[in-house]
């Protein structure tokens, strides 16, 4: 249901999720609480991402106006850290494909997270790149990753324990480690069963020598059998929390980018 007036299109913020298994996109009023909107945006796997995108910005009449922010989120496990000291903007490929191999038609962009004193790089397709540039020339582009880190730094400075973060998503688990502000390490495992989720996120836990009694594991974006995720973890780890999101409808790297701004 929208509850925008296009009309006044410039006053609002126009955030833009893109998936290898569906688009979204969610427009709001910075000071409106009730001026909002969230639209999944099925897309055709068999096409690539940049005709998908193409084909969205075609049918999509909302998305042809003309909007105060634009933020667009990618979803990738082409990612990679580097503390914000050793970073320097010329050598940002150099840096991205020690990690990873080169692949034809890719842009590395960059999220500087100053919460949390890194740089993150990440690819991007470069022909999906400039489309979306040249439809909306204002954009910032943000892995998915990067807000969910600055929002669990933020969280990770309250109290005295280390905290380990984990986010579902359909077939992989995001695990974000930290000690009281300081991001130790991160993390993405490919799984959608309970026992293999309960697994890596011990195996993280110990591996990182964490506590069991002391220490707290935040779950973020629970899956549908979260039960019986949460008695399995609760049978070795003490402190097993959920975290609250504001909206459980709206993906949670964009609640939490917006938080972050």
């Amino acid at each position: 249901m929208f509850k925008i007036d296009l009309n006044k299109s410039e006053q609002y913020t126009l955030s833009i999720r893109l998936s290898a298994d569906g688009f979204s996109f969610y427009i709001h009023h910075p000071s409106k609480e009730d001026e909002k909107c969230y639209v999944p945006y099925k897309v055709d796997v068999s096409y690539s991402m940049t005709a998908n995108i193409k084909e969205m910005l075609a049918s999509t009449e909302i998305l042809k106006h003309t909007f105060k922010k634009v933020n667009i989120l990618i979803e990738s496990p082409r990612f990679t850290f580097v503390p914000f000291d050793l970073y320097e903007d010329d050598h940002s490929d150099t840096l991205f494909y020690q990690n990873f191999s080169k692949i034809d038609n890719e842009t590395v962009l960059c999220n500087i997270l100053g919460k949390s004193n890194t740089v993150l790089l990440f690819g991007m397709d470069k022909h999906a790149h400039q489309l979306l540039c040249e439809s909306f020339p204002n954009a910032r582009f943000f892995a998915c990753t990067s807000p969910l880190i600055e929002y669990f730094t933020n969280k990770s400075k309250e109290g005295n324990t280390r905290k380990l973060y984990a986010a579902f998503k359909k077939s992989q688990l995001e695990v974000y480690a930290f000690d009281r502000g300081k991001l130790l390490m991160t993390n993405v495992f490919n799984c959608k069963h309970t026992a293999d989720r309960v697994y890596y996120l011990l195996y993280v836990w110990q591996q990182l020598g964490y506590n069991q009694a002391k220490d707290q594991l935040w779950l973020a974006n629970l899956p549908t059998e979260k039960d019986e995720l949460l008695t399995e973890l609760r049978k070795f780890l003490q402190q097993v929390i959920t975290l609250q999101v504001l909206n459980p409808d709206l993906p949670i790297d964009i609640q939490t980018l917006l938080i972050c701004e």
